[in-house]
């Protein structure tokens, strides 16, 4: 009993933490920008309301794309509510955990109080990892052969253009590594991530990579075993999300701005680089991260300074802050429900 209660104690401190530090940093942006006097300043028309609803129909897409592939992914074990409730559950974990952390590792806490066996549980975790992975990869060299590198960072970042490619580097190896781990050799995998953890500066997380090589191969002998169509339907799912995810962006900005189609394609090659920078973020949710990143990337689109600040709050209510809320709803009673 003294247990659970020390676990939902934690999960109200993190929950506290990232609402602080959200609200925080984006009280300090409005009022440095005058943001009051500017509001009354902005003629609202059809479009602006027309937009910034496409741009919470993108969120629910987004979403829905990750409830498809969760779906499919438990081979339809979990019905539509429980999907959506899993979903809505690991959004939170990533809205209060450090980009660096993700919310993953509580995924598979999630799925197991789902009923959801170890196994399977390990390999709906990596196989969401690869595909999310997989999707980044492919859509820069895609966007790369439209748009100029250079056109993708601000002029105030681009000397550091080298790091953003290292980066690229960095999370291309990762993508292979577990392609490689889940798809090809696993036991060769595990054998290398047990060796690379002999290291005398990694010997203390030995044990924790010796169990993530026994989960590879566990995840692989699941995964190996299912058919093209299965991962259409899961690539199809995820590129509706990440899509969706970016477009909500475009129609909060298009709410206030014309923007022709090129604009609007730089607009969301540009946030695939935002992405990059957000998954190493200290912060929770990548508050105060975000907000300056969008203002960095994006401001250049925005005639006045408040309306970035405007723009990039109404972009934080839509994509960040409800997962806090919902969560925070949601989470201690399911917690009870499961226990």
């Amino acid at each position: 009993m003294k247990s659970k209660l020390l676990n939902k104690n934690k999960i109200y401190l993190a929950i506290f933490i990232g609402v602080f530090i959200s609200a925080y940093l984006a009280y300090s942006e409005v009022k440095k920008a005058g943001f009051v006097s500017t509001w009354q300043t902005i003629e609202f028309t059809f479009n602006t309301f027309l937009y910034l609803i496409l741009a919470i129909i993108m969120m629910l897409f987004r979403d829905l794309g990750y409830v498809l592939r969760i779906r499919q992914l438990t081979e339809r074990k979990l019905n539509w509510l429980q999907s959506i409730k899993v979903i809505l559950m690991w959004e939170f974990a990533s809205a209060v955990s450090p980009g660096v952390v993700g919310g993953s590792a509580v995924a598979m806490f999630i799925l197991k109080k789902e009923k959801i066996n170890l196994g399977k549980s390990t390999a709906i975790v990596f196989s969401t990892t690869l595909l999310d992975n997989l999707f980044y990869v492919i859509a820069i060299p895609l966007i790369l052969s439209f748009i100029e590198i250079n056109h993708l960072l601000p002029d105030t970042l681009q000397d550091y253009l080298n790091q953003f490619w290292i980066g690229y580097v960095i999370l291309l190896s990762i993508t292979l590594l577990l392609f490689f781990g889940l798809f090809i050799h696993p036991q060769l995998f595990q054998k290398l991530l047990i060796l690379i953890f002999k290291l005398r500066f990694l010997s203390r997380f030995k044990k924790k990579a010796e169990q993530t090589g026994k989960d590879i191969i566990v995840a692989s002998n699941i995964l190996k075993s299912k058919t093209i169509l299965f991962w259409v339907k899961l690539m199809s799912a995820t590129i509706l999300s990440w899509t969706s995810r970016f477009l909500v962006v475009n129609f909060i900005i298009m709410a206030f701005v014309a923007l022709n189609f090129q604009t609007n394609v730089l607009i969301f090659a540009k946030q695939l680089v935002m992405w990059l920078i957000l998954l190493v973020s200290p912060t929770p949710g990548g508050s105060g991260v975000a907000e300056y990143l969008f203002s960095t990337f994006l401001g250049e689109f925005l005639p006045i300074s408040t309306l970035i600040v405007l723009t990039s709050i109404i972009w934080r209510l839509i994509s960040y802050y409800p997962y806090l809320f919902v969560g925070a709803f949601i989470l201690p009673k399911w917690l009870d429900k499961t226990n």
